[in-house]
């Protein structure tokens, strides 16, 4: 598990009498932002407006051209039979090489995100009430998460599973197998039930969880409690944090490109139970206020039938592992604190640490999707900086117009925060993370897709829409993935927000507990 470390808002400046009274130079701005919106278009299409012209003057040419010397052609191509022959020969070899090699498109089905029982909610002052009578935490430690709640962005209704909201709390394996197959089966049936697709027909499971391995592994609790068919290929990925969804999916992908016409599932949770940190370092704490129940099930698809229902296609994901830098790798680390309590320890360094991964994997990604337009931009500010020895600001490229819809690990307000403010993205494009984080919580490698839930179920995707999932996990790793809608795509039925979105977006105030949404 891993979230984004918390710390205190700034301070605001008061603005002074004199300058609050002068308005920003709007004209300046506005036409920067029609300067730079023309130079995107004319990048863009810069290739059809060359091809006009030069259709024109074909069209010309050909309107001219005397049809005697069209038939001499005619005439010519018929005595080089042989040629001709060779050509088309070449042609479909070519062809079918390439229809035989290209990578076979994924479709991802649907997907469904667990939906916990209102008996689970922990409302903070629940969740103060029974840290301190449970007797684990000294006065320091109290305050310190009654702090890190009201900061934490999350709202009144996320959940802990069932064994932590017993006095004292009862963190056993058999509790633990329970949340996880609460959470799991919560999430497979759902899919199942939405999509008609029967179990024995699933031929790749890729199950994620990082701290929550027994044994038998949870990919086998889920064949045996679904009967899935004996030659299954199925992987258990454990330890790799919150970012494994998304790895998760790589690994499907990659064995869909080697089973034809397959159904792949992956399952991405976390399991809390066991894992509830009861010492007094503050370090290891943070966990404690930010991790809540959760799992998603996705249902993959190689089949080119299923495009036409399918929600998505599957179009880029880039990895990042910054595993070789001792600094990284220890920046989440689970360990035993002084008197021998485990937990997950979190660097004060590791928004910086995130800020450098998602570096690396967005100048990877930004060739991929961005258009001509920021990347000659992005390529003239390097240069200018390596003539002017540093002196140009370098450019940040404008990922809105690559993207559509953001689905940013809902790992903490300061994760959310901080990518909202280096990727200049608008409020609008961080909601979805919010508001996950307000109802769900840190429901770590589930959290992308109780987002993108959030935004079909606000009616907002349309055909033709790209989406970018951003994830972080241990290690350190960053990872992304990039969907394409192929279709106005609306909330599947039972879906997480579906007693609860006419209560979104709330407001989410510095400082004090948002509001609590109505409920139905």
């Amino acid at each position: 598990m891993e979230g984004g470390g918390e710390q205190a808002p700034p301070r605001r400046r008061t603005p002074s009498p004199g300058r609050s009274r002068r308005l920003p130079d709007f004209l300046q701005s506005v036409n920067l932002k029609y300067v730079k919106l023309g130079y995107h278009y004319l990048i863009t299409h810069l290739l059809t407006l060359l091809l006009i012209p030069l259709m024109a003057v074909i069209l010309l040419e050909a309107a001219q051209t005397d049809p005697d010397e069209l038939r001499q052609v005619w005439l010519h191509l018929q005595y080089n039979l042989v040629s001709v022959l060779v050509c088309s020969a070449v042609f479909v070899f070519g062809t079918t090489v390439y229809i035989m090699t290209r990578p076979r498109p994924v479709y991802l089905v649907d997907y469904a995100c667990y939906r916990p029982p209102p008996e689970l909610k922990a409302p903070f002052h629940r969740f103060m009430e029974h840290s301190q009578l449970c007797g684990g935490f000294n006065e320091s430690a109290l305050e310190f998460q009654r702090r890190i709640l009201e900061r934490s962005g999350l709202g009144q209704d996320t959940c802990l599973p069932v064994a932590l909201h017993y006095l004292p709390p009862r963190p056993s394996m058999a509790a633990a197998r329970e949340e996880a197959e609460q959470v799991m089966f919560g999430a497979l049936d759902t899919l199942f039930n939405n999509t008609g697709v029967k179990p024995k027909d699933v031929g790749v499971l890729v199950v994620n969880c990082s701290l929550f391995n027994p044994t038998p592994s949870l990919s086998a609790m889920i064949v045996n409690r679904y009967k899935l068919r004996g030659n299954i290929k199925s992987f258990n990925l454990g330890g790799m944090g919150c970012s494994a969804g998304v790895l998760a999916v790589d690994l499907a992908r990659d064995l869909l490109q080697v089973h034809r016409a397959t159904y792949a599932v992956v399952v991405s949770t976390e399991n809390i139970t066991q894992n509830w940190y009861f010492g007094n370092r503050k370090a290891m704490l943070i966990p404690n206020c930010l991790f809540r129940v959760g799992a998603a099930a996705l249902l993959l698809s190689n089949r080119a039938a299923d495009r036409r229902r399918a929600k998505y296609k599957l179009v880029h994901i880039v990895r990042t592992h910054r595993g070789a830098d001792d600094r990284a790798f220890r920046c989440v680390y689970q360990e035993q604190d002084e008197v021998g309590k485990v937990g997950v320890s979190l660097s004060k360094d590791l928004m910086a640490i995130a800020g450098e991964a998602l570096k690396i994997n967005i100048t990877t990604l930004g060739p991929l999707v961005l258009p001509i337009s920021e990347q000659l931009l992005f390529f003239a500010t390097l240069v200018a900086k390596k003539l002017f020895n540093g002196k140009v600001k370098p450019y940040i490229p404008d990922f809105k117009l690559a993207f559509d819809h953001f689905c940013i690990h809902a790992g903490g307000r300061a994760v959310i925060d901080e990518l909202e403010k280096n990727l200049q993205l608008r409020p609008i494009h961080v909601e979805a993370s919010r508001m996950t984080l307000h109802r769900f919580g840190n429901t770590s490698s589930s959290s992308i897709w109780y987002e993108l839930a959030y935004t079909e179920a606000k009616g907002r995707m349309r055909k033709g829409h790209r989406v970018w999932q951003i994830a972080f996990g241990s290690g350190f790793k960053c990872n992304s993935a990039v969907w394409q809608a192929l279709r106005n795509v609306k909330p599947s039925h039972d879906g997480p927000w579906e007693d609860c979105i006419h209560g979104y977006p709330v407001e989410i105030i510095d400082g004090f507990p948002p509001r609590e949404p109505q409920q139905q």
